[in-house]
């Protein structure tokens, strides 16, 4: 210790940087099979999100078994995401192999032919789920390069989602970012349901654990060219008034050959 004028002089303690532990908290499920064309642009737009974490966020890619160079595309990503091939199936499948493998606290689970519209909406929705302690978020859905119908159908899709909300949760399989012991604690999603599995899981949440985060995903109108607009409708308004009897969605309704 040094003294100057009789008065002891204490030396200045050493400033140490302040480390900033990040750990990651969330993992991204994708179930995927001969997504060559769309999947890089979902990859691509996760790239883009400005969430602090998205480096060091596993993105699990649940591949059903291309044979179109999917997974080579997914890993050509490596350099930019965390992202990992591992064995999927149909999505109900595939989305749960990979919540299997998660171990933080939220699971997104996106499809493979969606793209995150806005560099913030991975940010804003885990900054809801955590401020609101909800247990599930989904957000809007457009269409790309769609046509009038097109535009028409997801908007109504939106706002029966909005108005379906009040009474039951309602989201779609292209965006649901859950807390992942909720996931499980509702069972994960249905394997054996042959569509509207996201549907049937997304309804037992409680209501004001669910919200609706503002923005959207882009999606192709492939569903819509090969069903058609009215079956698309007629699917729908029948997944409503079969919402209570599960045994419905475990019989296949002709939905795999839209996909």
């Amino acid at each position: 210790m040094a003294h100057a004028g009789g008065r002891a002089v204490v030396p200045p303690r050493e400033e140490m940087p302040m480390v900033v532990e990040s750990v990651a908290e969330l993992t991204i499920v994708i179930p995927a099979k001969d997504e060559i064309e769309m999947l890089p642009k979902l990859l691509g737009s996760l790239c883009r999100q400005d969430y602090a974490l998205m480096r060091k966020t596993r993105v699990l890619v649940a591949d059903a078994g291309s044979t179109d160079g999917t997974v080579a595309a997914a890993l050509g990503f490596r350099d930019r995401l965390a992202i990992e091939v591992v064995p999927g199936g149909l999505p109900s499948v595939g989305r749960n192999a990979g919540a299997r493998l998660a171990d933080t606290k939220y699971v997104l689970f996106l499809d493979a032919d969606v793209e995150l519209a806005e560099p913030t909406l991975l940010r804003r929705a885990m900054g809801a789920m955590k401020r609101r302690d909800l247990h599930l978020a989904t957000t809007n859905i457009a269409c790309r390069h769609g046509g009038f119908f097109d535009d028409l159908l997801y908007a109504g899709n939106n706002f029966m989602q909005h108005v379906g909300s009040k009474l039951k949760p309602f989201a779609t399989g292209m965006f649901m970012l859950f807390e992942r012991e909720a996931f499980w604690a509702l069972g994960g999603f249905n394997e054996e349901a042959l569509f509207a599995e996201d549907y049937l899981l997304s309804k037992g949440v409680a209501r004001q654990r669910f919200r609706i985060v503002k923005g959207k995903v882009l999606t192709t109108n492939r569903r819509f060219r090969k069903l058609g607009h009215g079956r698309m409708v007629f699917m729908f308004f029948q997944t409503m008034m079969h919402s209570w009897d599960e045994e419905y969605f475990l019989r296949d309704r002709g939905y795999w050959g839209a996909s």
